[in-house]
C-alpha cells in the first residue's frame, strides 16, 4: 500500500524512465547474444560433440530455439504479475530471472565432464533465459511510454529498443576481445565462460536502477480505481484475440531479419564461406552501429507520420532486400559483405524503433502488460525460433537465393497484418494521460 501511495506522490523523472528501460534491456540482450554468439562458437564443440560438425551446429541452434519457446511463458506469468500489482516489481523479477540463468551457463561442467547430463543442463538454463526475456522486454517497454509526454509516445518507447544493439555490441565486443587475447586453446577451456560470469555485474546495476523508480502514472491509475484485471491472460483471449494474432504476426519479419543477419550470418560466414571468428564479428560490430542509428530515426518517423505507415513503408523496404541476401553475401568479399550487414541491421532499426509502441497501443493498460509482451514473443517463436535453423537448411540444401525467399515471404505476412490491424488509438489519446500523439 505505501509503495502505491509513494508512486502517485512522486514522480520518474525523464531520464530516470529512459536509463532504466534501456539499462535493463541492454543486460538482457547482452545476456541473451552471448548466448546466441556461444551457441555457434562454442557450445557445438564442447556440448554437442559430434563426428558430424554441422549436425552439432544444428542441435546447438534447436538449443538457441527454447529461450524463444521459454518466452510466451515468461510473458503470462510476468505478464499476469505486471497487470496486477504494477510494472516496477515485476521487472525486477523478470532481470533476476534471466540473470541469474546466464550466470550457471558460465558455472555448467561440458559433455567431456558429465556427458548427455550437460547439454540438458545447458537446455534448462536457456529455459530459463527466454523466461526473464519473455517478462522483462514488455515491461521495459511500458515503463518508457506509460512515462511518456504526448507526441512523444515512440520516441520513448525507442529507448528500450536501443537495448538490442547495445547488448549485441558489448558481446560481439567482449567475444572479440577474448579471440584477439586468448588463444584458441584457453577461448575453450574457459575464456567462453567470462561474458556469462561477468553479466553479473551488470545485473547488479540493473537492479540498483530498477529499484529507484516508481510505477508508471498510466498504471498507476488503474490501481488507483482498482479497475485491474483477475486473469489478463484470460481476457486476451477472449476479448483480444485478434489483436494478439495480428500483433504476433506484425513482430514476425522483425525476429526473421534480425537473426538472419546475426546468428544465420555468423554461422554461415564462418563455415560456408570461410571467413574468420574474428573477420565476421569486426563485420558484424560495424554495422550493428546502423541498427543503433536507424532505431531513433524511425521513432522521430513514428511519432511524425504514425506507427502503422511507418512500418508499412520498412516492411516493403525488407521484402525487397530479401533479394539481395545471396548476391551480397559471398565469399572474399568483405566490403560487399559489410554493405549486406549494414544495409540489413539498417533496416532492422526501422522496423524495431516503433515496434514497442505499435504493439502496446493494440492494448487497454489493464492488459496491456500481458498483451504487448504476448504478441513480441509469439512473434519470436514464429519469426526467430526457428530461423538459424531453417535458414542453415536452406542455404546447405538450396543455396542463398532461399534464404533470401524465407524473409521476404515472412515478411510479406507482416505487411498483410500491417494493412488489416487499421488504426490504434495511441497510449495518450486512451484518456489515461493528456492527448496529443498520433498512431
Amino acid at each position: 500500500m505505501n509503495d502505491r501511495n509513494a508512486g502517485s506522490e512522486k514522480k520518474n523523472s525523464p531520464a530516470t524512465v529512459l536509463f532504466a528501460s534501456l539499462i535493463g534491456t541492454t543486460i538482457e540482450f547482452f545476456d541473451f547474444y552471448i548466448y546466441a554468439t556461444a551457441a555457434v562458437l562454442v557450445f557445438p564443440t564442447l556440448f554437442f560433440p559430434s563426428s558430424n560438425p554441422t549436425a552439432g551446429m544444428l542441435q546447438s541452434l534447436a538449443t538457441f530455439a527454447i529461450a524463444f519457446f521459454a518466452r510466451p511463458v515468461g510473458s503470462a506469468v510476468f505478464g499476469h504479475y505486471g497487470d496486477r500489482i504494477g510494472r516496477k516489481a515485476t521487472l525486477v523479477a523478470a532481470l533476476l530471472t534471466m540473470g541469474i540463468s546466464t550466470v550457471v551457463i558460465g558455472l555448467l561442467p561440458t559433455y567431456e565432464a558429465i556427458g548427455t547430463l550437460a547439454p540438458l543442463l545447458l537446455a534448462l538454463c536457456r529455459f530459463g533465459q527466454g523466461l526473464g526475456l519473455g517478462g522483462e522486454w514488455g515491461g521495459a517497454v511500458l515503463l518508457a511510454t506509460e512515462n511518456a509526454p504526448p507526441g512523444k509516445i515512440a520516441w520513448y518507447g525507442c529507448f528500450p529498443q536501443l537495448g538490442a544493439p547495445l547488448g549485441f555490441f558489448l558481446s560481439g565486443g567482449i567475444f572479440l576481445l577474448l579471440s584477439e587475447t586468448l588463444t584458441n586453446e584457453q577461448f575453450f577451456s574457459y575464456g567462453w565462460r567470462i561474458p556469462f560470469i561477468a553479466s553479473a555485474v551488470l545485473v547488479l546495476v540493473g537492479l540498483y536502477v530498477r529499484l529507484k523508480i516508481t510505477e508508471t502514472p498510466v498504471f498507476q491509475k488503474v490501481l488507483d480505481k482498482n479497475e485491474r484485471v483477475k486473469v489478463p491472460i484470460a481476457t486476451i483471449f477472449s476479448e483480444h484475440s485478434r489483436l494478439l494474432v495480428l500483433g504476433t504476426i506484425i513482430a514476425t519479419a522483425t525476429f526473421v531479419l534480425f537473426y538472419l543477419m546475426t546468428v544465420f550470418a555468423l554461422s554461415w560466414g564462418t563455415t560456408g564461406l570461410g571467413y574468420t571468428r574474428k573477420e565476421f564479428l569486426i563485420l558484424q560490430l560495424f554495422a550493428v552501429v546502423f541498427f543503433a542509428l536507424t532505431i531513433p530515426i524511425s521513432a522521430l518517423l513514428a511519432d511524425k507520420y504514425g506507427r502503422r505507415i511507418t512500418m508499412i513503408l520498412v516492411s516493403i523496404a525488407i521484402v525487397l532486400f530479401g533479394f539481395l541476401i545471396a548476391p551480397m553475401f559471398v565469399a572474399n568479399d568483405a566490403i560487399g559483405v559489410t554493405l549486406f550487414l549494414s544495409l540489413g541491421l539498417a533496416l532492422m532499426g526501422m522496423t524495431y524503433g516503433p515496434l514497442g509502441t505499435m504493439l502496446s497501443e493494440l492494448f487497454p493498460t489493464e492488459i496491456r502488460y500481458t498483451g504487448v509482451s504476448l504478441t513480441f514473443n509469439l512473434g519470436g517463436i514464429v519469426g526467430a525460433s526457428l530461423a538459424p535453423y531453417a535458414a542453415t537448411w536452406l542455404a546447405t540444401n538450396y543455396g542463398l537465393h532461399y534464404v533470401g525467399y524465407y524473409l521476404s515471404g515472412a515478411t510479406l505476412l507482416t505487411l498483410l497484418a500491417l494493412l488489416l490491424v487499421g488504426k490504434q488509438k495511441s497510449i495518450t489519446e486512451s484518456g489515461l494521460t493528456p492527448s496529443g500523439s498520433n498512431s
